[in-house]
């Protein structure tokens, strides 16, 4: 009970609403931080709306979204798999519970771990990517319980 208690400390809340325009909103940031100048061509156009993660991982969020928009330019891309890809790769490279919402237009309001979150826009496009703990529960634990 004690530990539940700790943990919701340490998590912190975002409530996010889409703004109905598709421009970014005013009091967003621009976010330049490629080492090639195409690349900043590119990611000029990334707005951090709101942010609670490490600048490494940051970046690669917004690269590694920024490379999955350009490999299909032909298509619009499908947000669902988007959304599966980076979670995917964030769950590869920095543990589990990692969630990840892409759209144009939804609103949200989550709670996640420290240094767990990023909502950003990429082109019309509007990225929610927050991580969670995981807890384990044993059967001795289950046992406890009831």
């Amino acid at each position: 009970m004690e530990e539940e208690r700790s943990n919701s400390k340490r998590c912190k809340e975002k409530q996010l609403v889409k703004h109905p325009s598709q421009s970014r909103p005013p009091h967003a940031t621009t976010i330049v931080r490629s080492p090639t100048e195409a690349h900043r061509v590119k990611v000029a156009a990334t707005a951090a709306i709101s942010l609670d993660m490490p600048t490494h991982m940051q970046d690669h969020a917004l690269y590694y979204t920024r490379s999955l928009v350009d490999s299909a330019p032909k298509h619009p891309p499908n947000h669902s798999h988007l959304a599966r890809a980076l979670k995917k790769e964030f769950d590869s490279l920095y543990g589990p519970a990692w969630h990840c919402v892409v759209g144009t237009s939804y609103g949200s309001f989550v709670t996640h771990s420290p240094g767990g979150f990023v909502y950003f826009s990429i082109d019309s496009l509007f990225v929610l990517l927050f991580k969670t703990e995981v807890q384990l529960v044993t059967e001795l634990e289950t046992l406890k319980m009831l």
